[in-house]
């Protein structure tokens, strides 16, 4: 049985490392507001390195945003239409480790609050969606590593994607410096 995606909180002082090495890797700076956000994603394999396709809120652009492999919309019910829940953004995926990372708790609870109840109502929906369309977010979390770290890749998408290759060498050195083995 194939294993079944996840979403994942990262370590918030990891994800500035890497933000540090590269513009690309999606913001939780406090300068700009973001402090408090999570960065969440999806879990993926991708040559043999643990993976992390971040999540984020639809803007009006992406509406209009043609189909590409380096992105996917995840599509639910707002209202009485179908619409965009979020984005999974290949292009900003992230190495991670098991250490920096922890599950997102999905499950309904009595103590939660209204905001937290919709917001895990909200990652349910897109979990089921997440896992209903698995095939297509390997195959497209691949292809954008494979087309970037290749060289393949048009200069326009390689300016919008991370450096895979320079981020697997910041993971490895904040795994030496926090003494924890890969």
């Amino acid at each position: 049985m194939k294993k079944q995606l996840q979403f994942f909180k990262i370590s918030m002082k990891y994800i500035r490392d890497l933000a540090n090495a590269d513009d690309n890797v999606f913001s939780v700076s406090p300068q700009i507001g973001k402090e408090k956000r999570p960065f969440i994603g999806i879990l993926l394999m991708i040559n043999g390195k643990q993976y992390c396709a971040p999540m984020t809120t639809p803007k009006p652009k992406h509406k209009t945003m043609p189909k590409n492999f380096d992105y996917v919309k995840i599509m639910g019910i707002v209202g009485d239409t179908e619409d965009i829940i979020s984005v999974i953004n290949f292009n900003n995926m992230i190495p991670v480790h098991p250490s920096l990372i922890s599950p997102i708790n999905l499950k309904l609870s009595p103590k939660d609050t209204r905001e937290e109840r919709k917001r895990k109502i909200l990652l349910g929906n897109q979990l089921k969606w997440c896992r209903t369309h698995s095939d297509l977010i390997i195959k497209n979390s691949q292809k954008t590593y494979n087309m970037v770290t290749s060289g393949k890749a048009s200069r326009k998408l390689t300016r919008r994607c991370c450096d895979f290759k320079k981020l697997e060498q910041v993971l490895e050195k904040y795994l030496e410096k926090t003494a924890i083995h890969i």
